[in-house]
């Protein structure tokens, strides 16, 4: 009787090891759907590490109790490699060329992010200038007179300076920025309908004999307020009564979807704008994408641009440092002409409720 049930146990357990694999692998390759058409689908990339965790508790449950099958979730581990090494790449670090140039991107939240600095503008503006940098594109630049005496300041460091409203009113305003060593071209905001308070914006920068283009953005947030955002950690941490746990659920999933639709036409929009230059230009894409590795944002971004932390970064990179709410929703892409270097979230820069993303290019590789 008893081998009968240890033997129904283990074959229990193997289902569900294999059920977990199945549901692994979908929510890992979910960065195919598309979210203006399936939008709640599209939500299920921010799972990932959570399927991760539990196929790795089933690999060491099969080690200790039964070891024959452990090649269960190994095999689960394999056939999910592209999606890990998405979420969390462990590349050998190489060092940078002396002709590479180094960009910093940075949500720096209207230089108020993170409270714990009361200078928190001049603290921002010391890094970036301690930074050297060739290219600095800044999201949230939207401290008027400040930003104004950065520029003045920052002039002894960066030659050329440039900020893009994209929306300014009683109720919103928002900015993206640019400070570089490189004259600046032209400049471009690029328009797509479904924007409220965020925005894209390319500057064709002249490095060398080359002509660069940057493309800086700031992508639809999740529009979650601190509420939600209460009631998003409760559920991590159970404390939420069950009779409310599914409504409150429900609630938070439908405004990821229907931010994931409207965040999914301004990527096609910038993936065409990127589409007109490549191979003529070199092209880098950066900014806050509002969105996890696992999204259908970085997919599209990746078919036709070189992902620089995936390439070169290590570990999973947190960029959004709010707790319970740790992604990388940062990111730096470039054209297959441009050899990213040890691209890095920079947790040492905690003045914003982002990280700084960092990272060494070097522009005229062969393709």
């Amino acid at each position: 009787m008893i081998s009968r049930l240890k033997k129904l146990s283990v074959q229990l357990l193997t289902g569900a090891n294999i059920a977990t694999i199945v549901v692994m692998l979908l929510v890992g390759y979910s960065d195919r759907i598309c979210p203006a058409d399936h939008p709640l689908a599209s939500t299920i990339g921010m799972a990932l590490p959570f399927m991760l965790i539990a196929n790795m508790v089933f690999l060491l449950f099969w080690l200790i109790f039964k070891w024959s099958r452990s090649w269960i979730p190994v095999v689960g581990f394999v056939l999910a490699y592209i999606p890990i090494h998405i979420y969390m790449p462990l590349n050998i670090s190489v060092s940078p060329p002396d002709d590479a140039l180094k960009l910093v991107s940075y949500n720096v939240c209207s230089y108020g992010g993170n409270y714990k600095y009361e200078w928190g503008f001049e603290k921002v503006r010391d890094y970036l200038h301690d930074e050297k940098a060739d290219i600095v594109c800044l999201q949230e630049d939207n401290d008027t007179w400040r930003r104004y005496a950065f520029i003045e300041y920052e002039k002894k460091g960066f030659a050329y300076n440039d900020t893009i409203v994209l929306c300014r009113d009683d109720f919103r305003y928002n900015c993206l920025g640019i400070h570089t060593r490189f004259p600046i071209l032209r400049r471009e905001r690029i328009a797509y309908e479904t924007a409220s308070n965020n925005g894209s914006a390319a500057w064709w920068l002249k490095v060398g004999k080359d002509t660069l283009v940057v493309i800086n953005n700031h992508f639809e947030s999740c529009h979650l307020n601190q509420e939600d955002r209460k009631q998003y950690r409760q559920l991590l941490k159970g404390q939420i009564a069950k009779d409310s746990v599914r409504t409150e659920s429900q609630l938070l999933m439908v405004k990821l979807a229907e931010a994931n639709a409207i965040r999914s036409k301004q990527i096609d929009t910038v993936c065409d704008y990127v589409d007109r230059y490549l191979g003529r230009y070199p092209v880098i894409v950066c900014g806050d994408f509002n969105d996890n590795p696992i999204s259908y944002s970085r997919h599209m971004m990746a078919e036709r641009l070189r992902d620089c932390y995936v390439e070169t970064g290590r570990g999973i990179g947190l960029s959004y440092n709010q707790k319970a709410f740790s992604f990388r929703i940062d990111h730096v892409f470039c054209s297959s002409d441009i050899e990213p270097y040890q691209c890095f979230v920079d947790t040492k820069m905690d003045a914003s409720d982002h990280y700084p993303m960092v990272c060494w290019l070097k522009i005229g590789v062969k393709e």
